[in-house]
This record gives structure tokens, sequence and C-alpha cells, in this order.
């Protein structure tokens, strides 16, 4: 890594901070005599206080997002000091294949269910995500009857949505979750869906993690629930990815879930 600051050596110049923010060095003068055999330096004075100290910058490992960050220092005059080998992957963002907007909806029985729903932001690149996903509320804190909702941009977290209607989604209930478990597994399942983790990404619309005073729900959204070999792969893979248990992944169609609701919809496809 570069020097922050100019390294003082025993060489004959020495350095002052001067007033335009920079260092300037001075030669030193010589007391006169002939067996004068040491220099002396001048009076230097401060004209204005020390900079302030560096401020830090991290490089987030994009592979590697949960480890350690490469700290990137910030030189005298302000430009940052990249590593030379994370200098390109730090300084560029790196695009998603979609564009995603999270939503968050909070019970509020005054209103109805679409004016309930607020979209919050839209993003496509990955340094934009961890942005957003360090700022808001873990899924674990937010309000009991509230929910987060990460679907494709242009797409609404809603049965009735044109790009919804003739699909369903495969649905995980986590009963007695530890918090942490409920975090790491919605955390999981986003990097799936922006990462696109599965060959029919296409049919991914979306996903929600639901708060309810007993469980917190997950659901991954797919645009055709007759498409059995794409909801089948989606569903396989997800298993694989966050360690479910057998039978864990339950998929429902979501005009069953408009017709009956609650625990008598009959799954379509289960692993």
């Amino acid at each position: 890594m570069k020097k922050m600051f100019p390294v003082m050596s025993s060489s004959s110049m020495h350095p002052s901070y001067n007033s335009n923010g920079g260092y300037q060095f001075r030669k030193p003068h010589h007391q006169p005599g002939p067996h004068s055999s040491h220099s002396q330096y001048s009076m230097v004075h401060y004209q204005q206080p020390p900079p302030p100290q560096p401020q830090p910058h991290y490089c987030v490992n994009h592979h590697y997002p949960h480890e350690q960050r490469e700290l990137i220092q910030e030189d005298i005059n302000g430009s940052l000091v990249v590593p030379e080998a994370l200098a390109p992957d730090c300084l560029v963002k790196h695009p998603l294949q979609n564009q995603w907007t999270l939503w968050y909806l909070e019970a509020d029985r005054s209103k109805s269910w679409e004016d309930l729903q607020n979209e919050i932001t839209t993003f496509d690149t990955v340094e934009d995500f961890w942005s957003l996903y360090n700022y808001i509320k873990l899924a674990s804190e937010i309000r009991p009857g509230s929910d987060y909702s990460l679907f494709k941009k242009g797409i609404r977290p809603m049965w009735e949505d044109e790009a919804n209607k003739a699909g369903g989604r495969w649905m995980i209930t986590l009963n007695r979750a530890a918090r942490s478990d409920i975090d790491n597994l919605w955390l999981d399942v986003i990097l799936c869906l922006i990462g696109e983790s599965f060959d029919h990404s296409d049919q991914i619309c979306g996903a929600v993690i639901n708060n309810r005073s007993k469980a917190f729900k997950i659901s991954i959204w797919t645009a055709d629930a007759k498409n059995e070999e794409a909801c089948l792969e989606i569903g396989s893979k997800l298993s694989d990815s966050l360690l479910l248990d057998v039978g864990a992944l339950n998929y429902q169609q979501h005009s069953d879930s408009i017709a009956k609701q609650g625990p008598g919809v009959k799954p379509l496809y289960t692993i």
C-alpha cells in the first residue's frame, strides 16, 4: 500500500506544513566556523493547525461480502490511496442483471392493501444493494404485521399484478426460529434472487418476508405456476442453498390462495 504521509528521512530536508495545505521543505543553514560538524535547522512555525486525520474508506469483497473489508486510506490532500491490486474492483460499481425495488408494508386498518405498500428505492448494482441493506432495519426488527418485499422493477408485490397473477410462490414458515436465523435466511434468499442463481431466473418475480404474531413467513414468487420444470428447479436450488429440511418448501398457486386463503390452500408442489 502507498504511504499515507511523506516519510521524514535523515537527510538535510526538513518538512513543515504550509498554509496551502501541503508540505514545504527548508534546507538547513550551518553555523559559521571551520569546526562546525552538524547542521541546525531554521525555525518553522505552523500557520494553521495540522490537517485532520485521514478518513477510512472500505472496499467490499463482492464474492464474500461477509468477510472483513479492505481498508482504503486517504492521503494528505484527500485523495484515495487504494491498494493497486484492488483499485479497479473498488472504484467501479458492479451492475446486477436486473433492477430491483424494495417495498415496505406496515399494517394500518384505515388504508387499502394497495395503499399500504410503500416503494422505498430501486437499485441495480452490488454496491447500492449493500448500502441499502446496511441502512435499513433487519427483517426480524420490523413491526408485527409488516412486510419487506423485493421485486424486479415494475412488478408490484401483489397477486393482482399482471406479472404475478398467473404465478405462485414457494413458502417457508419459521415458527420458532431465532432472529439471527430469520435475518440470515432472508438475506440468503435476496442474494439468490439478485445473483440470478437459478437456471430459470427469468421466472423469478420477487420475494416477501412477513412478520406475523406467531411466525415469520418467507415466499419466493414466480411468474407461471404451470411451468413445472421452472418451479421445481427454483424450489430445488432454494432448498439446497438454504439447507432446508425435506418438506419445508411448499408451492402455492396465487389463484388458489385468493380463492381459499389460510392453511386450507393445497400446495401444488412440495420439496
